[in-house]
């Protein structure tokens, strides 16, 4: 391929003098492409590890081989309740290419080596003995009592049936994700189960208008505290939530109420424990990580993957089509894709030239494994969703990998979030700027699709602050009942709605909202550790406070249910990118168009301006479609919504629109003769 044909390069001048790293970056992946076609027969075969190695029935022998990759190690033995934990009655055989095994056979193990059966590995290495859990396991449990983790056979009488089909987007009908995690979803003072989830917190999501759900967590971790982001077995569905066949069952219920499901996928990094993860499996600290300080991530204190081996990226790529094709996930949202794919991890770096892209502390082998992980969830299932948590601004990340890109579909805006929080620690309501607001929301290359959100889970836990709480604090604990007043309430719930729409209809064409937020759930996540003595109080979702008539949180949550549904029906957020008509910068004002609706927003603290004129691009009878400021949402009722606003030309011939511009309130309008979907 010449470097003129190459889409990314043709499409973003910028690019012209790093054409050639473009290019090479798009033949490093043809080229590890076409060595595992030649190799492997395809990609998806390639991506088929899990049917080999860890435990698989062979219905020909009528027995389980348990296969394990440790070139290094000395000897393997396998022990479990199968055989009284005898630590040496199993020994593995070295097949000669460091891949070690046995056979169980059911002639004289039918009794005993069967569904649930625990089981550890013995690995012997030049680091002396280790207890192991096996690297391909597909369920881990932990003892109730000695808190120690042992490997389960996983093979049930009666395996779940999936029943339902994932739902298909309408057309125009953008992304909307409800993040969530399954243990602290529920109001008990507990950890939640896969059962729960399904049952009572599906149908909240269903009715707040949600399309689509992102759980956190799901693979086995074993410290609960980490969110589930310090990953230790990759195949394994997290028993503290429940049972395979139930994730499966919350996954098929959630695809009947017309749900899609994306995974919270962690192939940045590992977890560095040895008795539960892969690190020093066979005794040496470049198995499956770079060795040295290569392979430790400092900041978040884990090893990190060598891409560039065949065995980690089959692992990998394995892992990718395992959630997809049996537990039937809809899609991935990639965790730390920045730190995956530079060296420095992003950090102290300013990405102002081209070079720092494609030269400067690039991690290539990364780069491929994603370009290739993207391929083939494609393959898979041409409608999953791809996501990447990645801030650098990556050239080419959503653009298709045969056009020189990375081929994911979406992006975190998590620009987006970061600013909310500097201007609501940092700035007075009167020094907030019109135009960056404006162009922070809108600072992107709309050829990207981008999945905007105005807080991050990050922004919940103990330490930080979601925008509820950084709006009202402490006072969200005496002043939430309808009957008290607080000046600092109203004013949090009026930013509260404000922000969100205002982020919504701006920063991307999908939505993420963590759970809870958009009803302003007080106070934060913290999960239960020794500095809590172990308390589950703070690790759950409060969903009672929004159930109660009597308080103010059902207002935010009746507006979300609101705004969810306006950028559903009405096109919102796939139309073509916003047009800004005026920013007031004595009035706090910001007045765009968007899919030929209307969009005022006045930020000021006390201006509400009677006749406030406002530019339009087109003519015509205008009426309110969603008010900030209704009371069904905890606003002051201001604007009777039931009036059309005329348009008329002003002495310059500029069509123009007079309302009634009432403060710390958004308004959204539209041409009287343009239909709801609904409608």
């Amino acid at each position: 391929m010449s470097v003129s044909k190459i889409k990314l390069v043709a499409d973003d001048p910028w690019l012209e003098p790093v054409s050639q790293a473009v290019e090479q970056r798009f033949e490093r992946y043809r080229s590890r492409l076409s060595y595992i076609n030649s190799v492997y027969g395809s990609l998806a075969a390639f991506s088929r590890a899990d049917e080999t190695f860890g435990f698989n029935y062979d219905k020909v022998r009528k027995g389980w081989w348990y296969r394990e990759w440790a070139p290094n190690a000395r000897a393997l033995f396998l022990m479990g309740d199968f055989n009284n934990w005898n630590k040496y009655s199993h020994p593995l055989v070295n097949n000669g290419r460091g891949i070690w095994e046995l056979f169980l056979d059911d002639q004289t193990y039918a009794g005993s080596f069967v569904h649930e059966s625990l089981i550890k590995v013995i690995v012997q290495s030049q680091i002396g003995e280790h207890e192991r859990i096996p690297v391909y396991i597909k369920r881990v449990v932990q003892d109730e009592f000695t808190k120690d983790f042992s490997g389960q056979l996983w093979c049930p009488p009666k395996p779940y049936k999936f029943r339902h089909k994932a739902p298909v987007l309408k057309p125009g009908e953008p992304l909307l994700i409800y993040e969530a995690h399954v243990g602290m979803a529920q109001e008990k003072e507990g950890v939640g189960t896969y059962d729960e989830f399904r049952r009572l917190i599906l149908p909240k999501i269903v009715k707040a208008g949600y399309n689509a759900i992102q759980l956190m967590a799901i693979a086995e971790h074993p410290y609960y505290g980490s969110f589930g982001y310090h990953v230790s077995n990759f195949f394994a569905p997290s028993s503290r939530f429940g049972t395979p066949e139930a994730l499966k069952q919350l996954v098929d219920e959630a695809h009947k109420l017309g749900l899609l499901v994306i995974m919270d996928i962690v192939h940045s990094h590992t977890v560095k424990n040895t008795r539960e993860g892969l690190n020093l499996f066979d005794g040496t600290d470049y198995q499956y990580t770079h060795p040295g300080p290569r392979g430790d991530h400092p900041q978040w204190d884990s090893k990190l993957f060598n891409y560039g081996k065949d065995e980690v990226m089959q692992l990998l790529l394995s892992n990718v089509r395992y959630w997809l094709t049996d537990f039937q996930f809809d899609g991935y949202r990639f965790d730390g894709v920045t730190s995956m794919i530079y060296f420095h991890h992003g950090h102290g770096v300013q990405f102002d030239r081209p070079e720092h892209y494609f030269y400067d502390g690039v991690e290539y082998d990364a780069i491929t494994y994603l370009q290739l992980a993207n391929t083939l969830i494609h393959q898979l299932n041409p409608r999953a969703v791809s996501i990447a948590e990645e801030v650098s601004g990556m050239p080419g990340l959503c653009i298709p990998v045969e056009d020189g890109g990375i081929g994911f579909d979406y992006r975190l805006g998590m620009g987006l979030p970061d600013f909310w929080i500097k201007y609501l620690k940092d700035y007075s309501d009167e020094q907030w700027n019109m135009d960056e607001m404006f162009h922070t929301m809108t600072n992107r290359l709309f050829t990207t699709k981008t999945v905007a959100y105005a807080e991050s889970h990050d922004q919940a836990l103990v330490g930080d602050k979601t925008i509820a709480f950084r709006l009202m604090d402490k006072e969200m604990y005496f002043f939430m009942s309808k009957e008290t007043q607080s000046l600092i309430i109203d004013r949090g719930i009026a930013l509260h709605k404000m922000i969100r729409l205002f982020t919504i209809t701006l920063g991307g064409e999908a939505w993420l909202n963590f759970m809870g937020n958009e009803f302003g759930h007080p106070e934060w996540i913290d999960f239960p550790r020794e500095g809590n003595r172990w308390s589950y109080k703070y690790a759950r979702r409060q969903w009672s406070l929004v159930e109660k008539d009597y308080l103010k949180y059902h207002w935010l949550s009746d507006f979300d249910r609101a705004m969810i549904s306006f950028v559903k029906n009405d096109n919102i957020m796939l139309a073509l990118p916003p047009w800004k008509l005026l920013t007031d910068e004595a009035h706090k004002t910001i007045v765009f168009e968007r899919n030929r609706h209307i969009f005022v927003f006045n930020w000021h603290p006390t201006d509400a301006i009677p006749d406030y004129e406002i530019p339009l691009r087109e003519t015509g009878d205008y009426q309110i479609v969603l008010s900030t400021d209704d009371p069904a949402y905890g606003g002051l009722g201001r604007v009777d919504t039931t009036l059309s606003y005329p348009s008329y030309l002003n002495k310059d011939g500029q069509p123009c629109m007079k309302i009634y511009n009432v403060n710390r309130a958004a308004l959204v309008l539209r041409p009287v003769e343009m239909k709801n979907a609904d409608e």
